[in-house]
């Protein structure tokens, strides 16, 4: 590391996309102050508009007694934003130039004890490190949609990030209330998003062969794998359709059905005829719906489905002691 760790008390998120936001509120109500910075017009007004509107969901979870949106700051400058920051979460968009530029840039005016954590998708943290001059504070920490409730991260550290770091970012997540995986080798993709990818691409042949609208995929998945995934994964859900002796029966009973061609690994290719059946079909299932409707909606699911996980999983696989 560039200096001594120190714990964190300012928190600096740069970008203040759909991703952005959801980690601003994360740490908001989780008691931290906040620097938002994002050169966007409109930006700011924007990100405290939706951090109003959020707020009441937030107070129906787990949060910190000095949670306010008054430790909420503003900063249109990159360099001033972070300079005072213990940890920086970036969240500019999934273009690899930018993020690396910008990720160089922060690690030029951030000072020595902070630690930087980028939320991409799929790029890989050696790849986004190589700018830095510092690159052994630079990780990857990619959490899932809305950030502000689902309690996964990914943390990925590449080449160069020394272990303290990821360790660091691990006692700061679960500050607040996340649960941090730590992927043992970088990847593009990391975990969860590669799972979804390919859950994605043969949802699109089955609606581009014309097996099923979008609407029938969506329900196969909430109907069925979806409530078990919820609780268990794809690996225990399998054992316990083992019965008594769980996967091992499991893997001798269908194992040879991964030899059969039953699923596609390509993507199709994405034809206008294509993406007009998957708009047209996700508009049907939402015209009676506005996105705010169908916004309050999930997330008042999912605060009583994190609930039950809760309930009926404590140790919740990853962090033990939450």
């Amino acid at each position: 590391m560039k200096g001594e760790s120190t714990s964190v008390q300012r928190t600096t998120v740069v970008g203040t996309g759909v991703i952005g936001k959801g980690w601003i509120a994360r740490m908001l109500a989780h008691g931290y102050e906040v620097t938002a910075t994002d050169p966007a017009e409109g930006a700011e007004d924007g990100l405290r508009e939706w951090i109003e509107k959020i707020w009441p969901t937030l107070e129906k979870i787990d949060h910190a007694p000095n949670a306010s949106l008054d430790r909420l700051h503003f900063e249109k400058d990159l360099e001033s934003a972070v300079a005072e920051a213990d940890f920086i979460q970036e969240c500019v968009p999934e273009r690899e130039n930018l993020k690396r530029d910008v990720l160089a840039k922060i690690d030029q005016a951030a000072k020595a004890q902070a630690i930087i954590a980028s939320s991409t998708s799929g790029i890989t943290p050696s790849t986004l490190q190589q700018d830095c001059t510092y690159p052994e504070r630079v990780m990857v920490a990619h959490p899932f949609h809305p950030v502000y409730l689902l309690p996964l991260v990914e943390l990925v550290g590449g080449q160069s990030t020394e272990p303290c770091t990821i360790n660091q970012g691990e006692e700061f997540y679960r500050t607040l209330g996340m649960k941090p995986l730590v992927v043992r080798r970088e990847i593009e993709g990391h975990i969860g998003d590669r799972l979804m990818e390919a859950i994605w691409r043969e949802a699109l042949h089955i609606v581009n062969d014309g097996i099923a609208t979008t609407e029938e995929v969506d329900a196969a998945i909430v109907y069925g794998p979806g409530l078990r995934w919820a609780l268990m994964g794809p690996f225990l859900t399998l054992h316990m359709a083992g019965g008594k002796e769980g996967m091992k029966h499991m893997l001798e009973q269908f194992g040879p059905a991964l030899k059969l061609p039953w699923t596609y690994l390509k993507a199709p290719e994405l034809t206008d005829e294509l993406a007009d059946r998957v708009i047209e079909g996700c508009e049907n299932q939402t015209d009676s719906y506005t996105p705010e409707e169908l916004e309050r909606r999930r997330d008042e699911f999912l605060i009583r489905l994190l609930d039950l996980v809760r309930d009926y999983w404590p140790a919740a696989h990853l962090n033990k002691e939450m």
